[in-house]
């Protein structure tokens, strides 16, 4: 099969290509402008291009914007499947400017759309969790030591794929990446396409270059073994369900290789794979031996103090599971990290 990977040299993408390589053609599109759009010098926006250039040579790569969509859509004809990780993700870059974020988020998914619906393309796209915005804060929760966990019965398992998302706050972020899921399903629905929608929690794993706007488990383990300190936007007692990036592949593959016509998952570890703020930090010094100057700061824009993915939808129709535990985890990006440390001065 002949695979495109937009976003394909970033933290998902560059994970996805190198899996879907093995077996097929694969054609990576990224306009390699990470540093650039977070204003970071510190990413280096190459870093996946260039480690799957030594893995596989055959895979074929694109420095090209999803918002031009004539290039993109010569550079993709006769796509088999189409798996859409590119993005605006972060959301202190979609206030600063909102346009941007829009134009890629939910513009550049329309292109990635219509390539799509020209070629007959299976398409898998990267949603997120923010699309429930700030209405998952309307659920009961407690507090503890470290954490916050929801209160209700009702979500013991986490938050469901029918969660309302409207009349809420999202952030610019959530709003257009919220525009671009429904975009998605309603090409399934009104072009017969096969899409899935994966709205993600906190995916993390080696060769992401966590800053302190986005990829957050990542830019502590970055933080802790470079000595930079640590703002914490909030009080740190706030739950994410984290899933190591190899598992989220697999329900690629899985999505991909199936009979399923359309579906719409949310993607996490579940309620087995939680971690808070203060809890990782206290990971990553026991695994490190490292004090890390930490300060906290106000909230940010729609932050939800607790999401936790219910998987049982994605268990039961993909016959997929998380398989790789936090600390597990964890300790392959410390790994990855001591082993890169040139890449973070």
């Amino acid at each position: 099969m002949k695979i495109v990977v937009t976003g394909g040299a970033g933290f998902v993408g560059s994970h996805v290509a190198e899996r879907f390589s093995r077996s097929n053609q694969v054609v990576v599109c990224d306009n390699l402008s990470r540093s650039k759009t977070l204003q970071n010098a510190t990413i280096n926006s190459s870093y996946g291009r260039d480690y799957l250039e030594r893995k596989n040579s055959k895979i074929e790569f694109h420095n090209v914007d999803i918002r031009n969509q004539k290039r993109f859509g010569d550079l993709t004809k006769s796509a088999d499947v189409i798996i859409h990780t590119a993005g605006q993700v972060a959301v202190r870059a979609s206030v600063l400017n909102p346009r941007e974020d829009f134009e890629v988020n939910a513009l550049g998914t329309i292109n990635v759309l219509e390539t799509a619906r020209l070629n007959d393309s299976i398409t898998v796209f990267c949603s997120t969790n923010k699309l429930y915005g700030e209405n998952v804060n309307t659920i009961p929760v407690k507090e503890g030591p470290k954490r916050y966990s929801f209160d209700d019965p009702l979500y013991e398992k986490g938050i469901p794929e029918n969660f309302p998302v409207d009349r809420t706050g999202h952030s610019p972020y959530g709003a257009s990446k919220l525009a671009a899921d429904i975009y998605v399903q309603e090409y399934a629905h009104t072009y017969g396409l096969k899409t899935g929608v994966f709205r993600m929690s906190c995916i993390y794993g080696e060769r992401q270059f966590g800053v302190e706007d986005q990829g957050w488990l990542s830019w502590f383990a970055i933080a802790t073994l470079t000595g930079r300190p640590i703002t914490i936007f909030g009080d740190g007692k706030q739950v994410r369900d984290t899933l190591y990036v190899s598992d989220l592949v697999d329900a690629f593959d899985n999505f991909v290789n199936s009979k399923i016509r359309h579906a719409v998952f949310n993607i996490g570890g579940g309620p087995e794979n939680t971690l808070s703020l203060l809890e990782l930090l206290d990971i990553l010094h026991k695994m490190t031996g490292k004090e890390t100057e930490v300060s906290f700061s106000d909230w940010r824009p729609s932050d939800q103090r607790v999401y936790i993915s219910d998987i049982r939808k994605v268990q039961q129709t993909l016959g997929w599971k998380p398989r790789i535990a936090p600390e597990d985890g964890i300790k392959r990006v410390v790994n990855w990290v001591r082993e890169n440390r040139q890449l973070f001065n």
